[in-house]
Formats: C-alpha cells, sequence, structure tokens
C-alpha cells in the first residue's frame, strides 16, 4: 500500500498548509474530526494521523470539518489546518477523484451523516466523478468498537483511583442531539461499570451539555446535575472524560474541568479527579485501522 499514496509538500509560504497529492489509482486517505479553535486539537490529530499511517503503511492526511483553520499557522508551527471542503477541492483540482475519510468520532454523528454527505454532494457539481467513501466511526452502530473504548478508559480510571478511597466514577462525553451517539456514549458506560466492578462504588454516564426542550432529555443526566446528587456529591469522584482531544470543553482548563471545580466548592467533601483523554492511546490506532479497512467496503457518497 505505501506506493499507493504518496505526500508531496508544496506549499511552504507563511501560513499555507502544505498540500497533499495522492495518485489516483489509490484512495487518498484523511483522517477526519470535527475541528476546534485550540491548537492543541489539531496537534493532536496530526500525531494520531501520523501514528495510524505507520500502523497501515500509507499517508494518513490530518482533515477537520470545521473550525481549526481559524487558529494561526504559528501557534501550529507554521502550518495552518486542513479543512475537509476546500481540501477535497484542492486535491480534486490537482486531479485526485477517489477519497476515503476516516472519522476521529466516537459515534455516528450527524457531522458525518449530514454535514459531510452535503459537502459531497456540492462537490460532485463540478466533479461528477469524485468518489468517497466515509468509514464507520470509532464505534460502529452494531457496536463493535465500544468493548475497546471501554477497555481504555477502564485503564484510565484505575490510574486515578487512590487506594483506601473508594470511587464513583462519572463517565462524560460531549453531549449530543443525535441519540445513536448517546447510545454509543451509553454502551461503552456499561462495559465500564462491569470491568471495573467492586473497585468503585458507582458508575454512570452523563452529559457536559445538551440542547433545551424534551426531545433532548435522552442526554440526561448533565455532570453538573450528576455532581449534586448521591453519591457523587461527595467522596473520591473520578471523571472519565469520553473525549478523543482536548480543546475548549476537555483538557486542564476546558468546560469539563470547570464543571469539576464547580461542584467541588458547592460540596466541601467531594473530590474530583479527571482521567485523561482517549487521545492518541495505542489500542485506538489499532481500532482506527480496523475502520480504516471497512471503509473500503463501504458505499461511496
Amino acid at each position: 500500500m505505501t506506493d499507493d499514496v504518496r505526500h508531496i509538500r508544496v506549499a511552504a509560504g507563511r501560513g499555507m498548509a502544505p498540500i497533499r497529492h495522492c495518485r489516483m489509482t489509490a484512495p487518498c486517505i484523511a483522517l477526519l474530526d470535527n475541528g476546534s479553535l485550540r491548537p492543541a486539537a489539531t496537534r493532536n490529530l496530526r500525531a494520531v494521523a501520523t501514528a495510524l499511517g505507520k500502523r497501515v503503511g500509507v499517508t494518513v492526511a490530518p482533515v477537520s470539518l470545521l473550525h481549526s483553520h481559524k487558529v494561526p499557522a504559528g501557534d501550529l508551527e507554521g502550518q495552518s489546518a486542513a479543512i475537509l471542503e476546500p481540501w477535497l477541492k484542492r486535491e480534486a483540482e490537482a486531479g485526485t477523484r477517489d477519497f476515503l475519510l476516516v472519522p476521529f468520532f466516537l459515534g455516528p454523528s450527524r457531522a458525518l451523516t449530514d454535514y459531510v454527505p452535503e459537502r459531497v454532494a456540492k462537490l460532485k457539481v463540478h466533479w461528477p466523478d469524485l468518489v468517497v467513501r466515509v468509514a464507520p466511526a470509532l464505534v460502529r452502530e452494531d457496536g463493535a468498537g465500544a468493548e475497546v473504548i471501554a477497555e481504555v478508559l477502564e485503564e484510565r480510571v484505575r490510574a486515578r483511583l487512590d487506594a483506601g478511597m473508594a470511587a464513583a466514577v462519572a463517565v462524560v462525553d460531549h453531549g449530543s442531539p443525535e441519540p445513536k451517539v448517546t447510545a454509543v456514549r451509553n454502551q461503552v458506560t456499561e462495559r465500564v461499570k462491569t470491568r471495573l466492578g467492586s473497585a468503585v462504588r458507582a458508575v454512570a454516564a452523563c452529559s457536559m451539555e445538551r440542547r433545551e426542550g424534551a426531545e433532548y432529555a435522552f442526554g440526561d443526566p448533565l455532570l453538573t446535575t450528576l455532581l449534586d446528587g448521591e453519591p457523587f456529591d461527595r467522596g473520591h469522584v473520578i471523571v472519565a472524560a469520553m473525549f478523543l482531544s482536548p480543546g475548549r470543553h476537555a483538557g486542564p482548563d476546558g468546560d469539563v474541568a470547570t464543571i469539576c471545580r464547580a461542584a467541588e466548592a458547592r460540596h466541601p467533601g467531594l473530590g474530583v479527579a479527571m482521567t485523561d483523554l482517549l487521545g492518541g492511546h495505542p489500542a485506538l490506532i489499532e481500532l482506527l485501522a480496523e475502520r480504516l479497512r471497512d471503509g473500503g467496503m463501504t458505499t461511496p457518497l
């Protein structure tokens, strides 16, 4: 596979992203995340794309759906982030017609099921022969991959367990308007609960935030609400971060950390420890490699 894809740095201009050209006989592969205004998220995406590329023996381009192009290039080692639609357009103009997008998403977000097909349909007006396949998310709709995510979360939680202190575990994700994404979180949480067993006193799933309205109540409880009720309002609580990359929400100064600090202020007997993010854990690289292979069998958009 290595000879099928090549990486050529064309644009060395200040603030300009390198253009990745792929031979027309093989898919041009991209690792796709949602995007962030925080440089750390793009750095993580690039590191994971590099690790995935080494694992499967091809070049994997780090590409975001939105937002990341607004990060100054100076904060990204002089190389601006690539955004999906302009990236696809640039590659199509260079002659590439075959693409495989590997989602760096935990579940089937509407960004994948709605936004990406809309962008591709727009481009196919100009390039009707464009072929874009989208691999499944890390956790497929049949549940495959949930055990891997649970295994990584268990490892992260056990790293925060203190001897002699019975911990409660809150598995938190961003929160999604798509029920299938929340179902992934719940599946993973049940597996985490089973894996931890008697090592902890409680395990529950929650969202960092959710949209207003009863139709989005499937995202409840919110993390802030969970931390105000028994048994999560006292003692040692571990917040297991079901986030892939640092950004505005996750990380040392993100929204999740702010929610935890506020809960500690409300409840003097509460001590919250946050796990490391899922990031580029080796098990996730293996799972992404599986999804890349799955993607070759998906129907083009």
